[in-house]
């Protein structure tokens, strides 16, 4: 029942959203309970992982670097390239930035595990670049929008630390003292997790209800030249360098889908709330065009004839 919940993540997200734009004296007044559903999001993440999660860097450290540096240069490049194709203002192309900006998002894992991927890899992927993010994504986001828009580097990095670096550490450490009893509560922790993202991405689109008809479109055009060129990119890229099946639909997952709901948060702290319509949006159609590429692998064979991660 509870992962049947879960997995209608897109159409919770939808009717949501809707009901915030037709209605949202509903959820304007919660504008302050992002960074706080955000935290939730992140020590929800950390109680799913362990120590050796963080380790498994050592046994798969090609395929690791691979997804990493793929992450941090394809998804913020591209980012920037559609916002200068698509001539958006300051405020629309820092916010599509921050979402290349950010680390995976944990909805991978789960994608991953549907088509047959390797879920320890991606979730050393995901646990991997959620850390690095703390100071890789405000340095990524002064460097690539800094002339379009004041970038509060030091701001993002502390509240990063904040937000993300702790729950994250305290989730780790909790789940490593009380494993046993966290363990009967992981079949609930996506379900608090997607809650969270969907009254966030409910309020972001509250607060923009009269500026999402006006721009709307444009931005989830935008959104779905990203994420497919980061799905495109994370598998193709793999493959040309040796990478087995099962390894390139995992980093393909890990590049493509980002923590939008992070970059949401962080577009609606430090900017103008229309910097977070990139986010609101992404974190929808990443669960849709996911959940569709999983379904597709998970009616393909794996061919594991390319060298592994451990041959990487």
């Amino acid at each position: 029942m509870i992962r049947t919940i879960t997995n209608l993540f897109p159409i919770w997200a939808i009717l949501f959203s809707g009901l915030a734009f037709i209605q949202p004296d509903i959820f304007v007044g919660l504008k302050a309970s992002i960074v706080p559903l955000l935290t939730i999001i992140m020590l929800a993440m950390g109680l799913t992982l362990t120590p050796k999660d963080f380790s498994n860097i050592r046994k798969n450290i090609g395929a690791v670097t691979t997804g990493i540096v793929l992450q941090f240069s394809v998804m913020p490049l591209v980012a920037l390239a559609i916002a200068m194709l698509l001539n958006f203002d300051a405020d629309l192309t820092v916010g599509l930035v921050l979402v290349g900006c950010v680390a995976g998002g944990t909805s991978s894992n789960v994608m991953c595990f549907l088509a047959k991927g390797d879920v320890a890899l991606s979730i050393t992927m995901t646990a991997i670049s959620t850390l690095l993010g703390v100071l890789l994504t405000p340095l990524l986001v002064e460097t690539l929008a800094g002339k379009a828009v004041d970038i509060p580097v030091t701001g993002m990095i502390i509240s990063l630390v904040k937000v993300v670096l702790v729950p994250v550490l305290v989730g780790v450490f909790i789940n490593s003292l009380f494993h046993k009893y966290i363990t009967k509560l992981n079949p609930i922790l996506p379900l608090i997790s997607m809650a969270a993202i969907v009254m966030i991405i409910a309020i972001v689109v509250a607060l923009n209800s009269g500026k999402l008809i006006e721009v709307g479109p444009m931005v989830a055009l935008a959104v779905v030249l990203h994420n497919s060129a980061g799905l495109l990119a994370g598998y193709w890229i793999p493959k040309k360098l040796g990478f087995d099946e099962k390894i390139c639909r995992t980093i393909a997952f890990e590049v493509g889908l980002q923590n939008s709901g992070l970059a949401t948060a962080l577009a609606m702290k430090f900017f103008a709330p229309t910097a977070a319509i990139a986010g609101t949006i992404f974190s929808v159609w990443h669960n849709i065009s996911g959940s569709i590429l999983a379904g597709y692998w998970a009616k393909s064979s794996v061919n594991t004839s390319a060298k592994n991660t451990q041959e990487a």
